[in-house]
């Protein structure tokens, strides 16, 4: 399954603006990642990536915005990472399984992802309860592609493909969020492995034909 692939564009002062090798989406990491994002400041970003403030307000109005295209541009890398690369003819189902689970254990081990949970989780109530952001936008389009190449092969249930993959973005989404909340480190029939179990078979009856 083909990684999605991203629009870049020239800027004089930034000479890579690949959003996968963007020193100003590296540097805002890095400050996140030491001291959380309330915390971090335009200024502590242009100082580790190299530029001016003034190269970061044209781009980005405040530390928020930026923080957004980082998360975007992490999550939907793991996503992507995450899906099996198909051998010509095997169906899909199994694939869009694999990296849905997948895609579950590396978003909950992820770095970025865990330190915004720990400090500053309300950052992320916005994608959970009101809107959709640019990396659930990418998912669900990655998603539906799979979906449909599922249903042309048979391997996948016939469905409206667009209210499946926002079906299964809402399943995997609690799985990544609230996982920890229901998991009991000391039982191993309740621990991360067991959800993850329970979770491939949640997938698998959802999409079985």
């Amino acid at each position: 399954m083909a990684p999605i692939r991203h629009n870049t564009s020239a800027d004089p002062d930034v000479p890579d603006r690949s959003p996968v090798h963007d020193p100003i989406l590296d540097a805002v990491r890095d400050c996140v990642l030491a001291v959380g994002v309330r915390r971090t400041t335009l200024t502590d970003v242009a100082r580790r990536a190299g530029v001016s403030r003034m190269t970061l307000y044209r781009r980005w109005p405040d530390v928020r915005s930026l923080v957004g295209d980082l998360m975007t541009r992490e999550w939907v890398g793991v996503a992507t990472a995450a899906m099996p690369e198909r051998v010509p003819g095997t169906p899909l189902r199994p694939l869009i399984v694999d990296g849905l689970v997948a895609g579950v254990a590396a978003f909950r081990a992820h770095p970025l992802f865990r330190k915004i949970v720990d400090v500053d989780p309300e950052l992320l109530l916005p994608y959970v309860l009101d809107r959709r952001g640019a990396s659930q936008e990418a998912l669900l389009a990655l998603l539906e592609e799979a979906l449909r190449e599922g249903h042309a092969d048979g391997s996948v249930r016939a469905g409206h493909p667009a209210r499946q993959a926002r079906s299964l973005l809402l399943v995997v989404q609690s799985f990544t969020l609230s996982l920890r909340t229901m998991t009991d480190s000391d039982d191993p029939e309740l621990d991360d492995e067991a959800f993850l179990a329970e979770l491939r078979t949640l997938l698998e009856r959802t999409l079985t034909p």
